[in-house]
């Protein structure tokens, strides 16, 4: 196994994604032809299950988008199960803590370094170097999205393994009282502080669509791993777009 979306990160490079939500492989297909560095199979909140995400991996074409699912929990079968259909890399969500985000590297390692069970299925079905390759290669996002996370940002990103901080905006402002606010001086604080520290720990940052600000200044500001967007929004924006131009509206 080869994820070359892992060491564009470790080199420092941005790379520019998006969440797949829909239960679609016709649009999961499509969407891959469009120059996407990576894609995001969310089942956490959206409908998606494990077997939908397996189904949207294998209507992707070429190699270019890197596949990595958002696991429903920090849960070692939750993270095995992702792994095992193929995943390149789990967004793990609600880490909050030095223990959380080890135990989210062990979900990701085989024994003796880590948790996950043996039966990689699809994941080793092309790849005869896949118990060999694996542990070093998969991507290891840990969600930040509390207010207890932010102020264990530094122990987060120091674990051996971690190799992303994902900023969680939506929760994370809710977690500092302000929910539907991304905005707030409080949470844009609070964005500033995971992303210092990331950095400082030589770690990639990464952040969901503009997270309060526009996608445009977190560009800029130099994060590396970037959401632009998911399938849901990008569908909406067209069909507004469309009736806008018709004079529909």
């Amino acid at each position: 196994m080869r994820n070359e979306l892992k060491r564009r990160l470790k080199r420092g490079e941005q790379v520019y994604g998006t969440w797949i939500t829909l239960e679609s492989p016709m649009a999961a297909e499509m969407m891959s032809t469009l120059g996407f560095d990576y894609f995001v199979f969310d089942t956490e909140h959206s409908p998606l299950g494990i077997y939908q995400a397996q189904t949207l991996m294998q209507a992707m074409r070429g190699d270019t988008t890197t596949p990595i699912v958002r696991a429903w929990w920090n849960d070692i079968v939750a993270i095995k199960r992702a792994l095992d259909i193929g995943a390149y890399g789990v967004v793990v969500p609600w880490v909050n803590n030095r223990e959380q985000a080890e135990l989210a590297v062990k979900a990701t390692r085989y024994a003796p370094k880590g948790l996950r069970g043996c039966g990689p299925r699809r994941a080793s079905m092309f790849d005869p170097d896949y118990y060999q390759t694996v542990d070093e290669e998969i991507l290891v996002i840990c969600q930040i999205e509390t207010e207890e996370a932010v102020e264990n940002i530094d122990d987060i990103v120091s674990v051996e393994g971690v190799d992303v901080s994902y900023i969680g905006p939506a929760d994370l402002s809710a977690s500092y009282g302000h929910l539907g606010n991304q905005s707030h001086p409080n949470v844009q604080e609070a964005i500033d502080r995971v992303y210092d520290a990331t950095k400082a720990a030589g770690k990639a940052a990464g952040i969901h669509m503009g997270s309060g600000k526009t996608i445009e200044e977190r560009i800029k500001k130099g994060y590396n791993l970037i959401t632009i967007g998911n399938d849901l929004t990008y569908l909406k924006k067209g069909v507004l777009e469309q009736r806008k131009r018709l004079g529909l509206d």
